[in-house]
């Protein structure tokens, strides 16, 4: 028998009996076991709708069904609890949704296994997690466990009307442009690459001269927020830059002295909203003296003077910023794995990536999560 997982959710009457009584007719087809099923977890209705709260859960079963008949099975459940089929993620009594179906990867226009948005779906996974932590996406090659660990708790939908942009972040030295240049070649993809070497404030700032350190951040702040703007980024389409607008506080508040921070922040408030949200950040990780040795190694003349007591204040900044990150998935990687040299690793991420990014084909055909 093949195990499969499902999801099952209502928000709808009783939901948590439209639940009990689609388990319970569940295991009373011939060819199905229900082996487990999570805790019960209730949801805030996707994209914010104006509906009731769901009851979620996740349920193990054992079959001898192909994946088809088994869909079916769950469309005659559904139908028979009285579900209204209406528009995408309108209220419903039951939902019945495969989940995982073995290792089996099915791309058909009725039926995708693995489902395909199930990886934005914390209610999903926290269900998946319960029943097994370890327990391998077929397509995405990692763990429940990790792909949770990405959401902070939250639940995504993607949307094809904005501009796809991935942000690599990290403190300096980390990797982020020779990453980020990686990865746009491989999604095909322009770069948005931080105007590092452009700001001619920046070797007298690290050179100690304080008086320059707001001209400098207010030039980063400028030249980030003509790149990164909204107005200027097309819908759509997929974008990597090499740093996170938001690193801006943490900058200002390293190099700032309260009198300049008071101004900047009343500039940098003014501004932020013009800027494009990234619907996925890359976090680069290693550790403050790895990161100062790659600093002399790329040997730039302004910034041997950096020492590693900054590059512990930016990690100190950086490590809560992402911590509790709420506005879109993270992703978590440590330096030593994306060896620019070992294409495989980079391979690998670049294919993740492209889970993230909204396809308005793929967001039309989803059946409704």
């Amino acid at each position: 028998m093949t195990t499969v997982y499902i999801g099952l959710g209502s928000n709808l009457g009783n939901r948590e009996d439209y639940i009990k009584t689609a388990l319970k007719m569940l295991a009373e087809v011939p060819d199905i076991e229900v082996a487990r099923v999570s805790k019960l977890i209730e949801t805030a209705p996707l994209a914010q709708a104006d509906q009731p709260e769901y009851i979620n859960a996740v349920a193990e079963l054992k079959t001898n069904l192909s994946p088809e008949d088994l869909l079916k099975t769950l469309i005659d459940i559904e139908n028979s609890l009285a579900r209204v089929r209406g528009e995408k993620w309108s209220p419903r009594t039951i939902d019945l949704d495969i989940l995982l179906f073995g290792p089996d990867v099915i791309d058909k226009p009725h039926l995708t296994i693995p489902h395909p948005q199930m990886h934005l779906r914390s209610f999903v996974l926290r269900g998946l997690c319960q029943l097994d932590a370890n327990l391998l996406h077929p397509v995405m090659n990692e763990p429940v466990c990790e792909l949770a660990n990405r959401l902070s708790g939250c639940d995504f939908v993607p949307n094809p009307g904005l501009p796809q942009l991935i942000s690599v972040a990290g403190i300096i030295g980390v990797g982020k442009t020779t990453l980020a240049k990686e990865l746009s070649n491989r999604l095909n993809c322009q770069m948005l690459p931080e105007p590092y070497d452009t700001n001619p404030f920046m070797p007298d700032v690290y050179a100690g001269k304080q008086e320059l350190a707001l001209d400098s951040q207010l030039y980063f702040l400028t030249a980030r927020v003509e790149q990164l703007n909204k107005s200027v980024l097309e819908k759509g389409q997929t974008y990597i830059s090499d740093y996170i607008f938001d690193k801006e506080l943490i900058y200002s508040r390293q190099t700032l002295t309260p009198e300049q921070l008071t101004l900047y922040d009343k500039i940098y408030q003014s501004s932020n909203s013009k800027v494009a949200l990234p619907v996925l950040v890359i976090y680069l990780l290693d550790s403050p003296q790895n990161c100062l040795e790659r600093i002399h190694k790329r040997n730039l003349p302004y910034e041997q003077k950096i020492e590693l007591q900054y590059l512990e204040n930016l990690e100190a900044e950086y490590n809560p910023l992402f911590s509790n990150w709420k506005i879109c998935p993270v992703i978590c990687k440590k330096t030593s794995e994306l060896d620019s040299t070992k294409d495989d690793n980079i391979d690998l991420l670049a294919e993740q990536i492209k889970y993230y990014i909204a396809k308005q084909s793929v967001i039309e055909n989803v059946k409704s999560l």
